[in-house]
């Protein structure tokens, strides 16, 4: 065999495959033995721990099938992340020809697909708002402070993405991955042209992230789902100026997995019952986690490592046999009836608000109307309140090229909101008594029909 073909033969050694649902394989470096791969950073513990934390947060609890973890979500937003660098390349070189090697952006771009989600807590979004949120911190924060600290030394020690190695005395900066992976700018770093040009890939209304996660949310719950186009997505998107750019030909996939990622907000992340475990959830979650972490997760990492969906939920089973009269009884008992599906919360009205109601004093409107009610009830306006984002709020606009004008012009995605159904807030009332339910029905019914 001729020196060539064993260097070709050499590649299957340096980047390995994963099987996954969606995209039939993904690739990772492997490294070696003095150099970190990508699989070294798969390996760490803070990675691992990813395994054991749901990519649903309570929606597991609906639909039977969905255990799938933010581990293999991350890996799906790192495959995009190569495939969205890969097209753009010569775009961005030519708006930005000091940016660095090809190797070097896709792997900064993948690195930042990867770790987007690395700090997240047990049950996801819930944690933010019920624990992390004492702390003004969520899970963004979190993830920036690992890239940055925990996570620094094999970043910066690797030299290559699938395509190819870097250029020499390269290496990518944990703050570019740290400043391009999440919405907020990082106090007092400006980062380079061509990474700004790059942030959409990672925020915005399609991104690495939730181009993956609907897709994958929707396989894995057995949801059939309407077309999510992402060839046609990645193959019109390019840099122009000094930002990513969506040509006008694709703005049809756009809208088209605008309304599939609606069609999941409704049906899955906002389901009823999902809502009525994490009513039930918060009445617990923050005494819980208060006795498995000491205090705010940056001064202790440690602990935080260890805490994941299943060492919460271990605990509570621990705790069902803990002496009697003691909070961890208490809260073990709790997590029993939940973890049975006892669920005391129950659905007494339900619609979509339609514009101009005003719902801020809802409750407290519905309570007045009907005073003989003495059960506890809870409004819950899911799509201003429920984590992941309101598709309806973040990120007001993209970038479009339309061919006809030849300008670049900044299209509203409420726009595109706009042409959508179901594109108002879900309103539900739930009580702890059925037997409150007729009289709830009617009253809300009277104020928001």
């Amino acid at each position: 065999m001729d020196n060539q073909s064993l260097a070709a033969a050499n590649r299957f050694s340096e980047v390995n495959l994963i099987a996954d649902p969606l995209y039939g394989y993904i690739e990772i470096t492997k490294g070696t033995p003095t150099e970190p791969g990508e699989r070294t950073l798969l390996d760490l513990p803070w990675l691992q721990r990813l395994r054991r934390i749901h990519q649903l947060q309570s929606a597991w609890w609906v639909f039977p099938s969905a255990e799938h973890s933010r581990f293999v979500h991350l890996l799906g937003a790192m495959h995009l992340a190569s495939l969205f660098a890969r097209r753009i390349d010569s775009s961005l070189r030519a708006a930005f020809p000091d940016a660095p090697s090809p190797a070097c952006v896709e792997e900064t771009l993948r690195l930042a697909g990867l770790l987007h989600d690395v700090g997240h807590g047990p049950f996801g979004h819930f944690f933010d708002q019920e624990v992390l949120g004492n702390w003004r911190l969520n899970h963004e924060d979190i993830g920036r402070w690992l890239v940055e600290n925990q996570l620094a030394d094999t970043i910066a020690g690797l030299r290559a993405s699938p395509s190819g190695r870097f250029e020499p005395d390269e290496s990518v900066d944990p703050r570019w991955v740290s400043w391009v992976m999440a919405d907020a700018d990082v106090a007092g770093y400006d980062p380079p042209g061509w990474l700004r040009a790059c942030k959409p890939i990672l925020c915005g209304p399609a991104t690495v992230d939730n181009l993956d996660y609907v897709r994958r949310d929707a396989y894995m719950c057995g949801i059939a789902l309407g077309p999510v186009d992402v060839q046609r997505l990645i193959h019109y998107s390019f840099v122009t100026g000094d930002t990513l750019v969506l040509h006008m030909h694709a703005a049809g996939a756009l809208q088209m997995f605008l309304a599939s990622r609606l069609y999941m907000y409704t049906q899955v992340y906002h389901h009823r019952t999902g809502r009525r475990f994490d009513l039930a959830m918060r009445e617990i979650f923050a005494d819980t986690i208060a006795l498995l972490l000491p205090g705010n997760p940056l001064e202790h990492p440690d602990d935080y490592l260890r805490l994941t969906d299943w060492s919460v939920l271990e605990a509570a089973q621990r705790w069902m046999r803990a002496p009697a009269g003691s909070e961890e009884r208490r809260l073990g008992e709790a997590w029993g009836r939940l973890l049975g599906r006892d669920l005391h919360w129950h659905l007494a009205y339900e619609t979509i608000a339609h514009r101009g109601h005003d719902l801020s004093t809802l409750r407290e409107r519905l309570l007045a109307a009907i005073p003989a009610v003495t059960a506890r009830v809870q409004v819950d306006i899911v799509s201003a309140k429920i984590a992941p984002h309101n598709p309806m709020a973040d990120h007001g606009f993209v970038a479009m090229y339309d061919p006809i004008k030849g300008t670049v012009e900044r299209h509203h995605t409420a726009e595109m909101i706009e042409r959508l159904p179901q594109h108002n807030q879900l309103v539900r009332v739930f009580t702890d008594d059925v037997k409150a339910i007729p009289m709830l029905h009617g009253a809300a019914h009277g104020l928001l029909s």
